[in-house]
């Protein structure tokens, strides 16, 4: 299951680049990707692993890579909620509006 096409069209304002979903701002860029979970005694999980990356541009106009989360929730409703939340207080904007 490709839980990022999923999460695309909860996110309107990402971009799906086929191997993750950006958010780009003037201050910020927001990666989704999805992780296969290398614990194998998981294996009939049915929702992998999102790493959420953060980052942050410089004074030179590179974005560069501050901190991330992984997210490993059951309920894509849920998964959605809480990134979107994480994302929220980590940039200090709604990435569902546009920024």
């Amino acid at each position: 299951m490709d839980i990022l096409k999923l999460l695309y069209d909860y996110f309107p304002t990402a971009v799906y680049t086929g191997k993750c979903l950006v958010f780009v701002s003037e201050d910020w860029r927001i990666e989704l990707t999805q992780h296969k979970n290398a614990d194998y005694s998981q294996l009939n999980r049915e929702f992998p692993l999102i790493r959420v990356r953060i980052f942050q541009k410089a004074l030179n106009g590179e974005f560069v890579p501050g901190h991330y989360e992984d997210f490993q929730l059951d309920s894509l409703s849920e998964l959605s909620t809480q990134i979107e939340r994480y994302i929220q207080f980590a940039v200090g904007a709604n990435i569902r509006e546009g920024q």
